[in-house]
Order: structure tokens, then sequence, then C-alpha cells
């Protein structure tokens, strides 16, 4: 390890961040980089524990201790290396990922955890500026092809992992540019673009083909798949839980996805035909306390709404972990994001009973309820009561549905294909195995296992891959998530 007493010298340090006004006013990303320094002393905090729970924590199985080590003794090629040996895209969860490999860091029971996920970002970057990171064309080709359906982080890492095999490898995309949910979902300040088309640039020069504005199943046949050997569908998970109370079809409710993906485009220059939806002046109302929902609120502040509010049906969650949430699994903690702190009402125990409009089909408000939450023996929230007299009328012009997806696009491709579904209507296949009831067509990420975290989107992928180069080649020498790497 770096310093054996680095966890009990130096404290928990995030980076710098813009000032809430100045960030409030672009799109771009506004956390600083650490100084050599503050970066030394974080991955000095590392303990390289026995028995490392942040392997268990994240679904890469990433080999912190390992990369911790070296970027504290300044052996950045040993650390890019490590890190990539476990995950393709570094840039993109050290930027976005919530993190569960800290939630389950051994330092985490009594103090706060390593910095992994910033740690992450500073190797990958360091990497770029130093050139650590080239295309690195396979010469030697299998002469087989797979397609994937879909470029959010599931089928990137799935072509990423299949073309350094051999294979050729053609990404049909349905958007204007590659990217998926990481374009056209997560906001520029979190993720901006261009960190999405450097990847982009690196995986076209190691052969992978995209084909964008192809939507397969509805401008592009699914027979065309035909002609492949294999098919990885890496679509999402795009239908989004709806809100179906009186005053739904009033002009001003909408989904976040539609309002995301919209101000994406925008920032973007990329043309869009529906409607601008904007917060520009107006009282917003976000339903839905998860990270889309912040985004929705970060969002809304920069367009310069009037008053942004967000409702979360549950109970407001516990500042610190509770007999339900023991480490090291994930806890349902509290969480302020930097969308948060830049302006926002936050309320909790709250339903929405019905939208409000005008004489002209506008949305004026909201009629809202408080709800009293009962609790189980560990304080985990069961069901609620309407508390009686609690319900109001709020002013309101524009709602944003946070509320999570359902499961994939049905229509066109799936349907197509005739892949089984499974109970929750995503596509049908064991993890490990990832393969549908179509015998060479594979699935991975959030099509395969609902809505679920880009961390474990990469890992599907990665482990897609694997399978799809076995049913392929009759082996794979790709690694798998469960080899034991042996950095001594």
């Amino acid at each position: 390890m770096g310093k054996p007493t680095g966890f009990k010298e130096f404290e928990r340090v995030l980076p710098k961040k813009d000032t809430v006004a100045d960030r409030k006013k672009t799109y771009n990303e506004f956390v600083h980089a650490y100084s050599d320094e503050q970066l030394n002393n974080q991955a000095a905090r590392c303990m390289n524990c026995g028995i490392p729970f942040c392997h268990s924590g994240c679904p890469l199985g990433n080999v912190i201790p390992e990369f911790n080590d070296a970027v504290y003794d300044g052996r950045w090629e040993d650390a890019y290396q490590i890190l990539t040996s476990t995950n393709n895209f570094p840039e993109f969860t050290g930027r976005i990922c919530p993190a569960p490999c800290e939630s389950a860091c051994v330092l985490g029971i009594n103090r706060p955890p390593v910095a992994i996920e910033e740690i992450e970002k500073h190797i990958i970057e360091i990497a770029f500026k130093r050139e650590f990171i080239k295309a690195r064309p396979v010469h030697l080709k299998t002469g087989k092809r797979v397609a994937v359906v879909g470029s959010g982080p599931a089928g990137l890492a799935a072509a990423a992992q299949l073309i350094k095999v051999g294979h050729e490898v053609t990404v049909y995309e349905r958007d204007d540019k590659p990217g998926g949910l990481l374009r056209y979902g997560i906001p520029d300040f979190k993720l901006d673009k261009w960190v999405i088309d450097r990847r982009i640039k690196l995986m076209e020069e190691e052969g992978v083909v995209f084909r964008c504005n192809a939507e397969v199943g509805s401008n592009v046949p699914a027979t065309e798949l035909q002609a492949y050997d294999a098919v990885v569908l890496a679509g999402g998970s795009t239908i989004p839980r709806n809100l179906n109370i009186p005053g739904r079809e009033f002009n001003g409710v909408h989904f976040a996805m539609e309002f995301l993906k919209q101000q994406n485009k925008r920032v973007g220059n990329s043309p869009f035909a529906e409607k601008d939806i904007l917060a520009s002046g107006k009282n917003v109302l976000v339903i839905g306390g998860g990270d889309t929902g912040s985004d929705c609120v970060g969002t809304s502040n920069r367009h310069g709404a009037k008053s942004v509010t967000q409702f979360e049906l549950m109970p407001q969650p516990p500042k610190e972990r509770t007999a339900a949430m023991p480490w090291p699994n994930y806890p349902m903690l509290l969480k302020t994001t930097t969308s948060h702190e830049e302006g926002c009402e936050r309320e909790w125990g709250i339903g929405t009973k019905a939208f409000v409009g005008d004489e002209n089909g506008n949305l004026k408000g909201v009629r809202i309820v408080d709800l009293a939450w009962e609790q189980d023996h560990l304080g985990r929230p069961v069901k609620f009561t309407e508390v009686e007299g609690s319900e109001r009328e709020l002013p309101c012009e524009l709602v944003l549905l946070a509320m999570g997806f359902l499961h994939p696009q049905h229509e066109g491709l799936l349907q197509q294909l005739g892949v089984e579904l499974d109970g929750r209507g995503n596509v049908q296949a064991v993890e490990g195995d990832y393969q549908t009831s179509v015998g060479r067509v594979f699935t991975a990420g959030d099509m395969r296992r609902g809505q679920s975290l880009v961390v474990w989107a990469i890992s599907e992928g990665r482990e897609c891959a694997r399978k799809v180069d076995e049913y392929l080649m009759g082996y794979s020498e790709l690694e798998s998530k469960d080899a034991v790497f042996d950095y001594a």
C-alpha cells in the first residue's frame, strides 16, 4: 500500500467546484481537478484492506486498491492499465456513476470513504493527457460479423470488447449521434459531450462502424440483422413510467427525458422537430426524487425557472445508515446533488392527485396531498395513507415526470425478432448467459435487467461480449469480471 497511515492523516476532500452563480450560466462541466498533492493524499487514504469490499461493491469488479497504490506512487501507466483491465470507459463512470464502491469501502464504516470515483476520473484523464491511450486496431480478423443495436454504455462496451478480438462490429443507433443515454439523457454539465466524442473516435479508429439515424425495426428492417453472425440488443429501458391522473393531457406536462433530450440537442446544435419545452420564467415541478429528477432541476435552473420544486412519493431518507441498510450494502440515504445546491424546494411524502389547467388547455397548477407512511420493524416504509385535510393546490406551469422507466420499447425491433420477454417486459435472458430465446441474439444492459446504473450497463456489455465471442469461436480470450488479477 502507498502509505499505511494515510487514512489516519488525510481527510476526504473533493475537488473544487465553480460557484453556483457561475455554473448556472453555462452547460459546461464545473468540477475542477485535484492538485497533484491532493490527488496523492486521497490515494493515500486507501487502506489496501485484506478483504477489499470495494471490489464487490463495484459491478465491474474494479481492482481499486491496486490502482490507488499506483496513483500514490506516481505510476500513471500502471494505474491506467489496472483501471482499464475491468472498465472500458472510466471517463464516463468517473463522472456519472453513483459509486457503489465507495459505499462498500471499509474505511466508510466509521470515516468518510476513499474518493474512488474522483481518483478513477483523474487516472483516465491523465492517461489521455500523457497519450497512453491510442487506437489499437486488430489486424488478425475472425471473419465474424456482429451487430450491436443501441450505442449507450452497454452497447459501446460490447462493441469495444468484440472489436479487440477481431470481429467486425456495426453499431446501430436511432439518434443522429452515438452515445444513447450518455448523450441525450445526461446533461452536459455532468458529462460534456466531447468526452463521448473522444471515445467514439477511438472506437472508429479501431474499426467499429456506427450507423446513426438507423432505428432497427423502423427505418431499418429487422431482417437486415440476418446478415450478421450474432446480434447484441442493447437498446436500454426507454418506456417511462406515466402518471395517469386527471389533467394529464394539459399542455405543460412532459416526461423528463423529453425535456432533457431536447436540451442536450439544443446544446449540441442537433435539430429536433418537437415544440420547445422550456422552464424559463415558470414554476417547475419535478415529480420523482432520483438522479433523472435532479438533472431536471439543474436544467430548469439554467433555463431561468421562476421556481423549482421536487416531489417524492416516499418519505425523506435518513442521513446515516440504519439497521435496514448495513455496511457494505448500498444505502438509500438522503442525497443532495450539485443541482439541488443550485436551488430547489424538496418535499417528501407527497401524492399528486390531479393537474389543473386553464380554459386553453394549459397547465396552471397541481393538486397534491401529504402522505403518512407506516414503517416495518427495521424502519422501512411499507404503506401510506393520505393525511386528512392536507389536500391543496400549487401554482405550476411545467411538470416533468421523472419516475423511472418500465421496460424497453416492444414495438418494432423486439416484436419483429420475436424474442421472449420476462414478467417485467424486459428481454428474457439469464444473467451470465445473455442469450435470448432467438439463438444468435444476445442482450445486455437495461434492456435485459431493467433500469439500472451506468456501471451495470458497462459490466453487462463486457460480459455479454464474452458470451458472444464464445458462441462464435467456441472459446473466448476476453477477460471475465470473475477473473483473478495479479498486479504484484
